[in-house]
């Protein structure tokens, strides 16, 4: 959590610190996301993030039916709405049968256990940025209800067609673009400026989340019975949903996953656009949003060399020493554009390019 204690929103801090070491085992990405941040946008991302990232965990839970997944996701829906008297201690009681033991508790069900505290934090925020939270938050969740009803007879999601892969990425991760530019747009700011962080915002968050789509086949079927791969591009390869990661089906698979990569880079320049375009207010930084970025054109260069890995354990991956060499040249004051950095990275890892650089 970064040091500049006076720049902290008002709240708890033994609370406020619980949430930010949250961060770091729900999610990688964010946790990097959230250090890079200064306060007091990194607790705002912080908690937005959280208050998402319960729902999210809700909606993959395997062993929860899916009419009760929807009638959760609902109450925790409404206890997010200022307007309803619903608690989120309401949400605490009906989903607690269907938490696991506590010493069978990973990290993100510790989180829906401590979902009071996530809000009691969350709460404590100015209420401009309550404001710019919640509108994209409640959006989220009640797209996650559309898809669990819709695929309630399958035990998982099984996405049927490109349109309806970018609305399921829309309701995933472009509502957090607009959490975000919510809250990068409080008070002034040029009026041209906001409509263009806006017209790109959704496309920053789909770019990311067809990356992750492109690269966890394996690991979303495997642990969650998810299938995300467009089941009409699957057949163009003669595929079943079902037999997505079957070793029998590896070529045409491997096709599909390529062909969802290529669909991931057509958001590439839109979400450049984005980060280029971004204020540096209230503590945000460049970095924070560049850093993943960076990182999904590393995994895009990943997919394209590999991308019969994303159907196996193996999985496709940037290396550790990629990541902190994207780190290092997003918060170290490198000399490089992100058009610069964007280009080298997907020739190579970047590791490489910076040592032949040096």
């Amino acid at each position: 959590m970064p040091e500049d204690a006076d720049a902290r929103p008002p709240g708890n801090d033994a609370d406020l610190q619980w949430c930010h070491d949250a961060v770091q085992g729900v999610s990688r990405t964010f946790a990097l996301t959230v250090r890079v941040l200064d306060e007091p946008m990194s607790s705002y991302i912080c908690l937005g993030y959280l208050v998402c990232r319960i729902a999210d965990t809700v909606e993959d839970a395997e062993h929860i039916p899916a009419d009760e997944q929807a009638r959760l996701l609902r109450l925790y829906d409404a206890a997010l709405d200022p307007d309803d008297e619903t608690s989120i201690e309401q949400f605490t009681e009906a989903v607690d049968p269907w938490l696991p033991a506590p010493e069978a508790r990973n990290d993100d069900w510790e989180v829906v256990a401590e979902s009071p505290r996530v809000f009691r934090t969350f709460e404590a925020l100015p209420e401009d940025v309550r404001e710019a939270v919640t509108p994209p938050a409640r959006e989220l969740v009640q797209g996650m209800v559309m898809f669990v009803e819709r695929y309630a007879d399958t035990d998982g999601l099984r996405i049927q067609s490109r349109e309806e892969l970018e609305e399921y990425c829309y309701y995933a991760a472009g509502t957090v673009g607009n959490l975000i530019t919510n809250l990068v747009t409080r008070g002034d700011i040029d009026s041209e400026r906001r409509k263009r962080l806006y017209n790109t915002a959704e496309e920053f968050g789909l770019l990311l989340q067809l990356v992750n789509i492109s690269k966890d086949v394996y690991d979303d079927y495997t642990e969650e019975n998810n299938v995300y791969l467009p089941a009409e591009w699957l057949e163009d390869e003669g595929v079943p949903q079902d037999g997505v990661v079957d070793p029998a089906n590896k070529a045409g698979a491997t096709n599909v996953v390529r062909r969802t990569a290529s669909h991931a880079r057509t958001f590439l320049d839109d979400a450049q656009t984005y980060l280029e375009t971004v204020p540096t207010t209230d503590g945000n930084t460049l970095a924070a949003w560049a850093i993943p970025f960076l990182l999904a054109v590393g995994t895009l260069r990943e997919l394209s060399a590999n991308p019969e890995d994303a159907l196996t354990g193996h999985g496709v991956k940037v290396s550790r020493q990629e990541v902190f060499a994207v780190v290092g040249a997003m918060t170290g004051g490198g000399r490089q554009s992100l058009a610069e950095l964007r280009e080298a990275i997907s020739r190579a890892p970047y590791h490489r390019v910076a040592q032949q650089a040096d």
